[in-house]
């Protein structure tokens, strides 16, 4: 099922090296990673079972306060999450909320929505090395 606003394709790696590939694509284009959560290992704790389910949490502070200068709502969307999942049928994925579709939700200028492109086409470079889509 597709969800407005939320890009999702699959990797042709295990969710571990998924992971790893995508935090290394978010260091090379100088973004900051805020936080690495591991839902799996969460509900383990929790003594539960989840397939491999993990967030990253990353951007830039240059490119995301504009947005949330203009509308500080913008602020529920940002920095930027990237998920990885490994599915019922071993199959794994990465899923975003698009940069430009959070700048429309949150009713933001052509200008800023220029800015919003910017980062999207970086997320969907970032997302397709990761997955190995692009080299």
């Amino acid at each position: 099922m597709a969800l407005e606003g939320v890009v999702t394709i699959p990797s042709n790696y295990g969710p571990k090296e998924t992971v790893e590939r995508l935090k290394a694509g978010i260091a090379e284009h100088g973004l900051d990673l805020f936080a690495e959560i591991d839902h799996a290992r969460n509900a383990k704790e929790a003594a539960l079972t989840l397939p491999p389910e993990t967030v990253l949490v990353f951007g830039s502070a240059a490119a995301g306060t504009p947005l949330m200068q203009a509308n500080q709502a913008a602020g529920i969307d940002l920095p930027l999450k990237a998920l990885v999942w490994r599915d019922a049928a071993g199959a794994t994925w990465i899923a975003y909320n698009d940069p430009v579709w959070i700048a429309e939700r949150h009713g933001l200028s052509a200008g800023l929505r220029q800015n919003a492109d910017k980062m999207r086409q970086g997320l969907e470079a970032i997302a397709a090395k990761a997955a190995g889509s692009l080299q």
